[in-house]
């Protein structure tokens, strides 16, 4: 009986614990996001935005309002879009409140070079206004650098070093591993796209000819347009820079100083005279005003319009036209779902679906950052994409790739956006199916058998090599789908098929050279998106961005409404406070989300800068 009572008093314990805890954390939560809010209200005079870059840039909202929380604060950290930043900034140049930007480029953020490239163009746009720009840092990677070489004042510290070296790019080859392995991988492809190697590291032990030639020319063009960029904003000669790069003379900070890549040499309270020189005034405690673009950027109430698939009926606005905004960010996969990361092809046809079938929304821009994925899943978008257009302008933006399926969608546009340093193209396709028999048999003793109807009846998998007629079915389906594909951009691009196919091949190409060669209209970012849909759709002024993003879920809407209880209960507004604050959550990653043949690009580039 003893043991009972104790059992169940040291269960209720446990309970009112675990309750207690849950309601603390809810309360904290809570607490956080009003205080996200309240400590982001109004900017003080005299004051200078700083940009760091301590915060990811990413280019669509994350899936789920709650991924921003760190447990064990219980704080909230919002990443920042880039059409939230950029908006930032053009709203920085009329405020009054905003004396001037400092770039301290100090943040161990995240930002793509395509990013730091539209962020660049808003920041001269800023200067253009009259205010001006001055970047510090201790140590500048060749990024932070693209993105300083803007201001107008570029320091750094005397112990500090500037890298500024080019552009390379790495691949790793498994091969040898999988031969010592025993596991052997079936390609297929067709046979002219010998540009589309995302399956080389499988079946070679170095780099193929025509990889190493796009590779080659890829980077050369994307360095080319920063070198470019920065001797510009500096007053050097592409030439300069370009020395300065192959002999690495401008890592210390006098001979950076000396080259004419930075304008001082000193340490960060020298920040101070360059702002009393720009005319800043100090505050009552003798400093400067200072304010974060994350919380500068909180203080834009509504900045955008947000919705959701099932949702967009409420998007009823009679005194202005709306701009739908789409995100296709990440891998292409099949299915529905809302996933950072990740474009799901259903779940992004239900979106320009209903960008199709509301009134009040007159032109739409795609955003579109992804190396491509799933077939089948493009081709859903794409049909979506095709049924949109013969209603409604439609304009791609592209963002740090765009390339296989992520240019499958974008074919049917009006108009394409690339930024320079986009890698796009790569129009190919390709299969690819492992075989570990002999790791089974020979290394591990595993043996499988069994029986079939004909040679075709077992898919093709992992345990068991592939019979002829399944190779030639795989090959017959490739050679489909890379037809189709070429199809598709002939008609979007309006371009001979003769054309397209010289320029497919899987092969994939900077931002620089699509344009040179068609596949995009022209260079700029999703501000200039934006701008053509505009033209396209004929709006000349009061009209509104509409962004397409994750459903609430049932906790971020309770979670919703118990901050506008508090709200209210703490004398604020709890009306217009509570839609901000679902703004707010409707921007946050999420973390109580309850819910074949592949066109990718080469082994999912990347550049090393």
């Amino acid at each position: 009986m003893n043991f009972w009572k104790t059992f169940g008093a040291s269960m209720l314990a446990w309970v009112v614990g675990v309750v207690g805890i849950f309601i603390f954390a809810i309360g904290s939560l809570v607490s956080a996001l009003l205080d996200m809010n309240v400590e982001g209200e109004g900017v003080k005079q005299e004051s200078v935005l700083y940009i760091n870059i301590g915060e990811n840039i990413v280019d669509a909202p994350m899936a789920s309002p709650l991924g921003g929380i760190d447990p064990m604060s219980m704080s909230v950290s919002e990443p920042l879009t880039l059409l939230n930043v950029l908006t930032a900034i053009e709203r920085a140049a009329a405020d009054e409140n905003i004396k001037g930007i400092c770039i301290y480029a100090d943040g161990a953020g995240v930002v793509s070079t395509a990013n730091i490239e539209e962020i660049r163009y808003a920041l001269n746009r800023f200067k253009a206004s009259g205010k001006f720009i001055v970047a510090y840092d201790y140590n500048y990677s060749q990024s932070d650098y693209y993105l300083a070489s803007v201001a107008n004042e570029v320091v750094i510290n005397p112990e500090g070093s500037l890298d500024w070296y080019g552009m390379a790019t790495t691949n790793i080859f498994i091969k040898g591993m999988l031969d010592k392995l025993g596991v052997s991988v079936e390609v297929f492809r067709p046979t002219v796209c010998k540009f589309k190697s995302a399956v080389e590291p499988f079946i070679l032990t170095k780099m193929s000819e025509a990889d190493r030639k796009q590779c080659q020319e890829l980077v050369d063009s994307i360095w080319q347009s920063i070198a470019e960029d920065v001797a510009q904003s500096r007053n050097l000669t592409i030439e300069q820079v370009m020395e300065y790069a192959r002999n690495i003379a401008a890592s210390l900070p006098e001979d950076a100083l000396k080259c004419g890549m930075v304008d001082a040499v000193a340490h960060e309270d020298y920040l101070a005279e360059v702002f009393d020189r720009y005319g800043v005034e100090r505050n009552e405690r003798g400093e400067h005003n200072k304010i974060t673009l994350q919380k500068y950027a909180s203080t834009l109430v509504n900045p955008h319009l947000k919705t959701s698939v099932g949702n967009s009926e409420a998007l009823a606005y009679e005194s202005a036209s709306l701009i739908g905004i789409i995100y296709a960010e990440g891998q292409i996969v099949d299915g529905y779902q809302f996933e950072d990361g990740s474009v799901y092809g259903s779940r992004l046809a239900a979106e320009i679906r209903e960008a199709r079938m509301n009134d009040a929304i007159k032109a739409v821009v795609v955003r579109v950052n992804s190396p491509g994925g799933s077939a089948i899943a493009s081709e859903l978008a794409w049909r979506e994409m095709v049924l949109l257009q013969q209603v409604k302008p439609v304009v791609i933006s592209m963002g740090e790739q765009a390339a296989s399926g992520g240019y499958y969608i974008s074919a049917p546009a009006d108009y394409i956006y690339a930024d320079k340093s986009t890698l796009t193209g790569s129009i190919g396709v390709f299969g690819m199916i492992p075989n570990i028999k002999n790791l089974l048999n020979y290394r591990l003793g595993i043996t499988v058998d069994g029986v079939q109807t004909s040679p075709a009846a077992i898919a093709p998998n992992i345990l068991t090599p592939m019979s002829e007629i399944q190779r030639k079915h795989l090959a017959k389906s490739v050679d489909r789908i890379y037809d189709t594909f070429t199809s598709h951009v002939a008609e979007g691009r309006n371009l001979d098929i003769k054309e397209v196919l010289k320029i497919a091949e899987g092969r994939v190409w900077s931002g620089t050279t699509a344009s040179k060669i068609g596949l995009v209209d022209a260079i700029g970012g999703i501000n200039e998106a934006v701008g053509k849909a505009m033209e396209l759709a004929d709006i000349k002024a009061n009209y509104k961005l509409c962004e397409f993003v994750a459903p609430m879920s049932p906790f971020e809407e309770w979670l919703s409404s118990m901050t506008m209880v508090y709200a209210k209960q703490w004398g604020l507004n709890s009306d217009i406070y509570g839609e901000e604050i679902r703004d707010i959550i409707s921007e946050m990653p999420e973390i109580f989300q309850q819910s074949g043949v592949q066109t990718r690009v080469a082994g999912d580039l990347k550049l090393e800068f």
